[in-house]
């Protein structure tokens, strides 16, 4: 497997990790590559609770990427607490631009990443 591939995988990782620990019980992904461009569908529902933990959630997925931070640490994808905020940044990092929307108790995110051939 190219890093370009466990690259994805760990961001679908940590969304996965981060829902559950939400509350979670129902998640989905699909990842659509085209080339060198990838798309991650993601839903997941979570527990109205921690409703307020989904605030800052567009502001991290969507900081600017940053290439030379994603080559050290992506590896460090998923190595943190579950529902830390601090890996959404990382996966913020690690693409391009998230689109995210609500409604009625569930997250739809859809991710944009280019890689490398």
């Amino acid at each position: 497997m190219r890093h370009d591939e466990k690259k994805i995988v760990k961001i679908i990782e940590e969304l996965t990790v981060y829902f559950f620990a939400l509350g979670a019980n129902q998640i989905r992904s699909d990842i659509n590559r085209d080339g060198c461009n990838t798309v991650i569908l993601f839903q997941a529902n979570y527990n109205p609770e921690y409703e307020s933990n989904l605030y800052y959630l567009e502001e991290y997925l969507n900081c600017p990427k940053n290439d030379g931070i994603e080559d050290v640490y992506w590896e460090l994808a998923g190595s943190g607490d579950p529902g830390e905020t601090s890996q959404l940044l990382l996966i913020g990092m690690m693409i391009d631009k998230a689109e995210i929307r609500t409604a009625e108790g569930f997250v739809y995110l859809k991710l944009y990443r280019g890689g490398q051939e």
